[in-house]
């Protein structure tokens, strides 16, 4: 028999969760705040990412950012500010980035990205979205400076160590593999286990077929408050009804802290910036890239390439700061100096936000307060990637099924 089933989000990870719970006969609604259009699920990179093993929360990482924070066009921008959520998520990333617990974290993250590889290519093989786009042309970490070459070359070797394929590429070969596109770097890893998607089609088309197997989704419609009674959820209330479902699921990225707080559970979370640009022009680019020393993404999407980038945590809003925009373009051009963005493909930049734990870790699994409550947040930079792998687990997690992986790595509430 099954359950009804209330989904808080409609990113990839709600919408995931609601293809493999509806297969599983439950009766599912999505609720999403936005008109579902825009957002981390539609701005970001598009990688499906084996390879990105190293935690955001690593050694080093607190050095460069207190040496970013006052950098607004820096990769990563800590905006300085007096919030106790922030201030606690500080402490909590500090402590978690240490090298004890980021190579703890490495092949957590590589087994839930590899388990989330395969079920995309599954959910492709179905038919039950039609065709659209999914490549296996890995990912090439471009870099120009030595020091960023020896700094991947070692994550490059745990990778192979845990049976990843891994292959340095030095000047002529990157001319090889993209010969129609001008690179200016001095090599690059390619990680060929890596695979890209076009998020902007995939979405519509994951929305149209949950719609059609019976799957309820209303947009434009906002969480206003939880009820709950001896440790379980009574009711959603939100900006146009009243919800009821045996189980709900978290899966509001960002913004889930937020609404941890109305059952007064804490769930530390920060929300992240990624920008966007989109060129809708032929590049020459077929593979994907990171522009290591800018930390900028390079995507050959559905009808254009996208540049993708910067980790800005500065509370949540959408605010495009025009800085981290002309850093993006100037990357861009630094490694492929034939192109040149316009002020038009400027001016179309767009943001979302990304839900980041202290250790980079998602939270997956089932609240140990409120009986009816399962989380599904915290992806940071891996949600695309991650999506269809979280929906499976918290299907398995409400099925009362052994999950398809160890997930106590993930659990909501963890020590910092």
């Amino acid at each position: 028999m099954g359950k009804s089933i209330l989904i808080i989000g409609g990113g990839i990870v709600g919408l995931c969760s609601a293809y493999y719970l509806q297969k599983e006969g439950h009766q599912v609604t999505v609720i999403d705040k936005s008109d579902m259009s825009e957002g981390a699920s539609y701005i970001n990179a598009g990688y499906i990412t084996p390879s990105h093993i190293i935690p955001l929360a690593s050694p080093g990482m607190i050095t460069k950012g207190i040496k970013w924070m006052f950098n607004s066009s820096s990769p990563f921008y800590m905006k300085p500010r007096f919030d106790p959520d922030f201030l606690k998520w500080s402490w909590y990333f500090h402590r978690a980035s240490t090298k004890q617990k980021a190579e703890k974290a490495i092949p957590v993250i590589k087994d839930i990205n590899l388990l989330s590889r395969d079920l995309f290519e599954d959910i492709k093989a179905s038919g039950d979205l039609g065709d659209f786009h999914l490549e296996r042309k890995g990912l090439l970490m471009l870099y120009k400076t030595e020091a960023a070459g020896e700094e991947e070359m070692k994550v490059a070797e745990k990778a192979k160590h845990l049976g990843l394929e891994v292959e340095m590429l030095n000047k002529q070969q990157l001319n090889v593999i993209e010969p129609n596109a001008k690179i200016d770097a001095m090599g690059a890893i390619h990680y060929e286990c890596d695979g890209h998607m076009t998020p902007t089609e995939f979405m519509p088309k994951m929305i149209s077929f949950l719609k059609g197997t019976g799957v309820t989704i209303n947009a434009n419609e906002e969480v206003l408050d939880i009820d709950s009674i001896n440790n379980k959820i009574q009711q959603v209330i939100t900006s146009k009804g009243v919800y009821k479902a045996d189980e709900v699921v978290l899966a509001a990225g960002s913004w889930s802290g937020i609404l941890a707080k109305k059952l007064k559970l804490k769930l530390p979370l920060q929300a992240g910036k990624g920008y966007r640009i989109n060129l809708e022009r032929p590049t020459g680019i077929t593979i994907p890239a990171i522009l290591m020393e800018a930390k900028v993404a390079v995507t050959p999407m559905k009808g254009f390439t996208r540049l993708a980038g910067t980790m800005e945590f500065s509370g949540i809003n959408t605010t495009i700061r025009k800085e981290r925009v002309e850093a993006i373009a100037s990357a861009a051009q630094y490694f492929y100096p034939e192109i040149e963005l316009t002020s038009g493909e400027k001016a179309g930049a767009q943001s979302g936000l990304r839900p980041v734990s202290p250790d980079g870790l998602p939270y997956i699994g089932k609240s140990n307060s409120i009986a009816n409550l399962t989380f599904a947040t915290g992806h940071a930079m891996m949600g695309w990637s991650l999506g269809p792998a979280t929906g499976k687990l918290v299907t398995e997690i409400i099925d009362g099924k052994k999950t398809s992986m160890n997930i106590s790595p993930f659990a909501p509430i963890r020590k910092f």
